[in-house]
């Protein structure tokens, strides 16, 4: 069923399914930078929302603001106000009736999110999976080079055109300077799935290899022929295959 969220006058649309039974757990699905909640069936969320609800797990997929069909301009968009559009989506998911437990998964930017919201919601999280997460996006601002548009990293413009005729709004940039997403992504003590392409050549692996230093009850999952979007040969099944067992493991 299709889902509407209001966040700060702004409408966040996305989709949900439950398995018809009185209680059930349910998988929190965040895109990545530019993507969408998963609306065509060779995309990640939308193969990973399907291999769940297939083992009776609920599944809450939405599209952040300015993305997909959600309200707002993607030059508006930051981190920080993807955290924001999380924390509505969770408190939407909190109050459903018959939900036991919350899985977070985000996928690139959306790792970052879910990283860091389930730092901030650490007891109400029951399990983590981030793939391919995007940590390295602060760094990529320090250095000035976002998705290979470069800028000066101290004279931050206040929009820079990037791809497929988008403009990111110079605050993203400033923002995603400071972010503090380790610090507060180690708050969470519960169990953490990571899943990374060592072939990826938009995310350097080093953003998990990070992650895995930093939690306590982690498993790293390194894929030798996997890329950003795990398409390379069978780095997608093996991708869905990690992500279901962890979730469905006690």
């Amino acid at each position: 069923m299709d889902v509407q969220i209001l966040r700060d006058q702004l409408t966040l649309r996305g989709t949900l399914k439950k398995p018809d039974r009185a209680s059930f757990d349910l998988v929190v699905l965040m895109h990545g930078f530019t993507a969408n909640r998963g609306i065509a069936p060779d995309q990640l969320l939308y193969q990973l929302a399907e291999r769940f609800e297939a083992k009776d797990l609920a599944t809450l997929r939405f599209d952040f603001n300015g993305h997909g069909t959600s309200d707002g301009q993607f030059k508006d968009m930051t981190v920080l106000n993807e955290i924001s559009d999380g924390k509505a989506i969770l408190d939407y998911a909190r109050q459903l009736k018959g939900v036991r437990r919350i899985y977070l998964l985000g996928h690139s930017q959306g790792g970052v999110v879910a990283s860091m919201l389930a730092g901030y919601y650490h007891e109400k999280i029951d399990k983590l999976v981030l793939m391919a997460p995007a940590a390295t996006l602060k760094d990529d601002a320090l250095k000035g080079d976002t998705q290979g548009f470069t800028y000066d990293p101290q004279n931050i413009p206040d929009e820079l055109p990037i791809k497929k005729g988008l403009t990111l709004g110079g605050f993203y940039l400033r923002t995603a300077q400071t972010l503090p997403i380790y610090e507060v992504a180690q708050q969470y003590q519960g169990p953490v799935c990571l899943i990374h392409g060592l072939a990826d050549r938009v995310v350097d692996h080093v953003a998990s290899t990070r992650y895995d230093e930093v939690y306590q009850h982690d498993e790293l999952n390194l894929l030798p022929h996997a890329d950003h979007k795990f398409t390379m040969g069978d780095s997608r099944q093996k991708a869905l295959d990690i992500a279901t067992r962890f979730l469905l493991s006690d």
